[in-house]
């Protein structure tokens, strides 16, 4: 049985790739930072009982208590074999009015955070001699995004980050590739005003909101041995909107 960490867990995209990879009968080590209660729901609502699920409550953008969430999952499962680095924030504003408290804030976690937890397990993983590391990255890291100066740099350093790990581990049978979400039906998505959301529809080929089922079905793809022969990618989940 094949054991796989998620970080940000406890909901939204996060939360439907644990589904799924409960589905696939992954032992889990879950992350979260807060929300304790969505964490224990999405636990209760696992279709597969067999499964084992370890959850660890810390802040991976803090360099110990990433270690601290590699250590838990090798000491309960003795090797991983799949790290999705999901967890993420958002502090947006206009350049102008951006502080350096929301743009160090949101680079911390969804840059050093993802830094964190591969910088952690990359040496057991090149012992081990196999690894998937997938990484969830942005459309805004690709075509950046007025307000989210912070949020776009975060998500296109994930994207080289991605890169340059993959020819690091390569030789070692590590893959790393990245998920570029688009717009994915989340609470995050929820609190843009319907006039905004309107207007973003209209430069969406499909003409619909994502779900965060589809980045888990990107996931579940990358992590597959059908996907044994690519790395340093990114995969844009975005239903057209930068192409």
């Amino acid at each position: 049985m094949k054991t796989a960490i998620i970080t940000g867990a406890s909901k939204g995209i996060g939360a439907a790739i644990a589904l799924r990879l409960n589905e696939l009968g992954y032992n889990l080590v879950l992350n979260y930072r807060s929300n304790t209660i969505s964490m224990e729901e999405l636990i209760n609502n696992f279709p597969n009982k067999e499964t084992k699920n370890v959850t660890v409550q810390c802040d991976i953008s803090n360099y110990e208590d990433a270690k601290k969430l590699i250590d838990e999952a090798y000491d309960n499962f003795g090797t991983v074999d799949v790290l999705i680095n999901n967890a993420g924030i958002t502090k947006d504003n206009i350049l102008p009015m951006m502080s350096e408290e929301e743009f160090d804030q949101v680079i911390e976690t969804n840059l050093k955070g993802t830094f964190n937890c591969c910088r952690h397990i990359s040496k057991r993983m090149l012992k081990q001699k196999y690894g998937r590391i997938v990484n969830i990255s942005s459309v805004v890291g690709l075509a950046g995004n007025a307000g989210q100066v912070n949020y776009a740099a975060s998500k296109a350093g994930v994207i080289g980050m991605t890169k340059s790990m993959a020819r690091e581990l390569g030789k070692k049978n590590v893959l790393v590739n990245a998920v570029a979400p688009g717009f994915i039906q989340t609470e995050m998505t929820d609190k843009i005003p319907d006039d905004i959301k309107n207007e973003m529809m209209k430069n969406i080929p499909l003409q619909k909101l994502g779900q965060p089922s589809d980045i888990a079905d990107a996931v579940e793809f990358l992590i597959s041995e059908k996907a044994s022969y690519i790395t340093g990618q990114v995969l844009s989940v975005n239903g057209g909107y930068y192409m």
